[in-house]
């Protein structure tokens, strides 16, 4: 019976002529748009020069800050007032003002002060441009020095798991698991409020086929369906970022079907208790914004308030993000994010047993 009621969701799936293509296309676009316009990477900030000083130390430093990927020169200005002005139409993200005598304090004492301006309207922006700014200044700094007070000391540095600091690798696996939530969990449960509202349930009260084969039939066309979107979507980052697992990829397709198995059961709670499809969008709509803020999507969750963190452990995306980031990242296997696997379970039979009692209370 199980069987041909599988076959009866797919053959109505496929009927549908707007729902396959939105599953199919949504991901598709989230995936290759979300990580370039979500990019936290802040480059291409738009700089004006005031150089009072017009001497060859002074070029030096325009020279190099213009070479940097992170700034562009927009403006080598007269003064300050004009430099000013940019800034306070949007048009300036910084202003360096290089002060008269500038070679001159550089040769004599060995230091000397520029002045920055930071437009912080933007504060992610400019506190990131500041900071990339003062490492450029400090570092010509060491190379211009001529003082025996400063030392030139080379630093090794050694970048782990990402060594090209790409902010995509962390990006993608985290919108993998939104698109899986959303694929899995909710648009199942959505189906079966729709069920409900014609009165279909209520039809299959009466005959032999039982709650639990008439639920399980609407989950797994979208379980095949989501691992279906699953690996295209691993391929499309392959294909587009060049980013991939370097871990097990049967590690990453167990992990996916725990992950499964939880929304499944909280998409069963949720339309366990709407009566109408309205109700449980809305509903679905506040915990899916829920869960993306607060699962380390965007912001990782050790920088979120105290109370954010409290919320987050409660978040069962979050830990999924996490074991897809150490897959896709350290290679890790399983014994690694034990913690993660046993919270996940943890998730799983609370939500399903939930979903079992609230349906009964139902009939």
């Amino acid at each position: 019976m199980l069987k041909y009621l599988i076959e009866k969701e797919f053959k109505v799936f496929v009927r549908n002529r707007f729902l396959p293509k939105l599953i199919f296309i949504f991901p598709v676009v989230i995936i290759l748009l979300m990580p370039w316009a979500a990019n936290l990477d802040i480059k291409n900030l738009k700089v004006a020069v005031v150089d009072e000083d017009l001497s060859s130390i002074s070029s030096k430093l325009v020279t190099k800050i213009d070479a940097s990927k992170y700034f562009m020169i927009e403006c080598r200005c007269e003064s300050y007032k004009e430099a000013k002005y940019l800034v306070d139409n949007g048009d300036i993200d910084i202003v360096i003002e290089i002060p008269q005598n500038f070679e001159k304090n550089i040769i004599k004492e060995g230091s000397d002060k520029v002045h920055l301006a930071i437009n912080a309207v933007d504060a992610m922006r400019g506190s990131l441009g500041s900071l990339y700014l003062t490492e450029i200044l400090s570092d010509f700094a060491v190379q211009q020095s001529i003082s025996g007070d400063v030392s030139i000391i080379n630093i090794s540095t050694q970048t782990r798991y990402n060594p090209t600091m790409d902010y995509n690798k962390f990006m993608v696996p985290a919108l993998i698991v939104m698109i899986l939530t959303l694929l899995t969990g909710f648009l199942p449960a959505l189906n079966i409020v729709s069920e409900k509202e014609i009165g279909t349930i209520e039809q299959i009260n009466v005959t032999p086929v039982s709650k639990f084969t008439f639920v399980l039939s609407k989950l797994i066309p979208y379980w095949i369906i989501g691992f279906i979107i699953l690996t295209i979507l691993v391929i499309l980052a392959r294909v587009v970022y060049n980013i991939y697992p370097v871990g097990s990829i049967l590690t990453f397709y167990l992990m996916a079907s725990i992950f499964v198995i939880v929304m499944s059961g909280m998409g069963l709670v949720i339309s366990n208790h709407s009566d109408t499809l309205q109700q449980a969008m809305f509903v679905m709509f506040f915990f899916v914004l829920i869960m993306i803020l607060l699962a380390g999507l965007f912001t990782p969750v050790d920088s979120m308030p105290v109370w954010a963190q409290m919320i987050a452990a409660v978040n069962p995306m979050r830990y999924f993000i996490e074991i897809m980031r150490m897959i896709y990242l350290k290679g890790s296997s399983m014994l690694d994010f034990k913690w993660q696997i046993v919270i996940l379970f943890g998730f799983a039979l609370f939500f399903n047993s939930w979903a079992i009692v609230s349906y009964r209370k139902k009939k």
